[in-house]
């Protein structure tokens, strides 16, 4: 069987067309890679790209968007919504097809090496490829952001895993690692008081006391004049999408306030959409593996 990997490179651009189509261009490149998707938002000010291939493909196509980016991305001139560190923020690597967490792991660190040996970007390690516990939390190592970089790393606790203790002067510094599938879900609220969306999100997220695989934040998007509820859902099968949603309009009426859009920042796998029309539909003895036509499509 061959082996299929995903990643999911979230960059620290989303405003420049110009920019967005290079790293597209970058991620093309690599024969054995598939783009599937590119998410950009202007507010955020970060496009997410989705590739699929097998594990070669991906690493190497890994190399060079970290390498148009650093060429191409200049932190020093960016700002928006989302905390950020790296030109390529975050690179995660996520076994799909006959791959397994480990291989993740392995070319995590061979990426992280080739990328500091050759475009002199640091990084750490987080989630499965992390070094120590301290450093599998994506927010813990992003804390600072690019601003604050410079004077974290010369913590005793905080040099990279990866290069020296100084971030690039325009490209800062990477998360790189392995992790699991995660969806990147948002909800938006009739309210352009963040405030309210920054109490929303602390009563949801696992490290305020809401649910342990939800990591969520409170932002305004300026274009629209409407805070959201931005959100990492870590792990769709110990906690629904449905579950946080339901939460979160359930937190909202508390201020007057409605849900008026949900969305999705890059690629879902199907069962969290299905789990979620099952839950909405109160549909009885349902099986999704028996019932869903395209599973059995696939299965053939």
């Amino acid at each position: 069987m061959a082996k299929v990997i995903e990643c999911i490179p979230n960059f620290s651009e989303g405003r420049n067309r110009q920019v967005i189509d290079g790293l597209a261009e970058a991620a093309r490149s690599v024969p054995g890679c598939a783009l599937l998707s590119v998410q950009s938002d202007e507010n955020h000010n970060r496009s997410v790209l989705t590739l699929l291939g097998s594990p070669e493909a991906v690493e190497e196509a890994a190399f060079r968007l970290a390498q148009k980016a650093a060429e191409t991305i200049d932190l020093t001139r960016h700002s928006g919504a989302h905390p950020r560190m790296g030109a390529m923020d975050v690179l995660p690597f996520v076994p799909l097809v006959g791959a397994t967490m480990e291989e993740c792991v392995d070319i995590s660190k061979r990426v992280a090496k080739r990328i500091w040996e050759e475009l002199r970007v640091p990084s750490f390690l987080y989630e499965a490829s992390a070094s120590s516990p301290e450093r599998a939390n994506l927010a813990a190592l992003r804390k600072g952001e690019f601003e604050g970089m410079p004077e974290k790393l010369l913590q005793p606790e905080w040099a990279p895993d990866f290069g020296e203790r100084k971030v690039h002067p325009t490209a800062g510094i990477t998360a790189i690692g392995a992790r699991m599938p995660l969806i990147a879900f948002n909800v938006n609220l009739d309210t352009d008081r963040v405030e309210i969306a920054r109490a929303i999100a602390k009563a949801v997220r696992g490290s305020s006391g809401g649910y342990r695989a939800c990591k969520a934040l409170g932002i305004m998007l300026e274009d629209r004049k409407i805070a959201q509820v931005s959100m990492n859902m870590v792990d769709y099968e110990q906690t629904p999408l449905y579950r946080v949603y339901e939460a979160i309009r359930f937190e909202a009426e508390r201020w007057g306030v409605r849900i008026i859009g949900s969305e999705l920042i890059g690629m879902s796998p199907a069962k969290a959409l299905i789990d979620a029309a099952e839950y909405y539909l109160k549909l009885e003895n349902f099986s999704c593996r028996d019932q869903v036509l395209e599973y059995h499509l696939i299965a053939e």
